[in-house]
């Protein structure tokens, strides 16, 4: 059996146990460390999926992310404060406003594309600064934690983690099940040769679309989270930066990799942490990580873990934005 096939299993019971063992072994920090980086391997997943098998190269996804935490912030503001209730909103507002940009974005191709998602969510990182209401440049903090029910609490970290993880693992098994389907499969003929599907007979706008929605719901899903997590929203999550450091994770991780994304998240926060206690100049060691992996390993570090037997899915699904309607 290969590597590629046990060892996600395996990672996922490690992950689960964690929060048991850690407060034995002095580790309590990083319960809510991994959390976070569940999060944004959940965001990186979304970016991966159109990126790797729809070779959309969108440099704003994180104005998705912003997008479900300032609807997690408007509805607590307003006086909900169950998950269940805010994390499903999070994540429709989110794909909704995807949605919208994607019917103008998904206009455009190659460079062109790579701009317009850049410009859309520099237009939604300014309107969360003029939300005065909600803070503005300051951010906004959480009255009361959100709720998990049954008298939990996002302050309870064990219980959050374990929450935070079954969301991830069921996107996660969601983006699977969608690229071994035939929508999936249509996706990636889009990527390949739009002409082609075209006069086949594939509706080419529709399929992007909705890839772009679904990424750009799960983004929102974990800005939600993420907001949950910090009880604080701020409008430098959505920053270009932000954005464009989500898009160092995949292609870290590997493009078009099933689990590129959430390695690359997990690699990339994980050395930030561990470089920054030696020295504040930490983006310089991250980018020669960066280039080595771009020459010595362009599948990406889940690539490396695949194995050479398998064809990598996103070859030709790097070239942004070519399969754009």
């Amino acid at each position: 059996m290969k590597l590629a096939r046990w060892l996600p299993w395996v990672a996922l019971l490690l992950l689960a146990a964690f929060p048991l063992v850690a407060p034995s072994l002095g580790l309590d920090f990083y319960v809510g460390f991994v959390r976070r980086v569940l999060v944004f391997a959940l965001a990186a997943a979304g970016l991966n999926f159109i990126l790797g098998y729809g070779g959309l190269a969108a440099l704003g996804h994180c104005g998705f992310l912003g997008v479900g935490a300032y609807t997690l912030v408007a509805l607590a503001d307003a006086g909900v404060h169950s998950a269940w209730l805010l994390w499903p909103a999070a994540l429709l507002v989110a794909a909704l406003v995807a949605a919208l940009i994607g019917l103008v974005a998904l206009r455009t191709r190659g460079v062109y594309f790579i701009m317009i998602t850049l410009a859309f969510a520099q237009m939604l990182y300014y309107i969360a600064v003029s939300l005065r209401p909600y803070g503005g440049d300051d951010g906004y903090n959480l009255m009361r934690p959100t709720s998990l029910g049954l008298g939990l609490s996002t302050l309870d970290d064990g219980v959050f983690y374990w929450v935070v993880l079954a969301l991830f693992a069921g996107a996660m098994a969601l983006f699977n099940r969608t690229t071994r389907s035939r929508f999936g499969h249509a996706l990636m003929g889009v990527r390949d040769n739009e002409t082609r599907m075209r006069a086949l007979g594939f509706p080419v706008g529709r399929i992007q679309l909705a890839a772009f929605a679904i990424a750009g719901g799960v983004a929102g899903l974990a800005g939600a989270m993420l907001v949950s997590h910090n009880n604080f929203a701020s409008p430098s999550m959505m920053h270009w930066t932000q954005s464009a450091t989500l898009l160092v994770m995949v292609v870290i991780g590997g493009v078009g990799q099933r689990w590129g994304g959430p390695v690359g998240a997990a690699v990339w926060i994980g050395l930030e942490e561990i470089v920054k206690a030696y020295t504040d100049y930490w983006h310089l060691p991250l980018g020669v990580l960066l280039i080595a992996i771009v020459f010595l390993a362009p599948r990406g570090i889940a690539g490396l873990l695949e194995g050479s037997s398998r064809k990598m899915p996103a070859a030709a699904g790097v070239r942004a934005g070519e399969g754009a309607a």
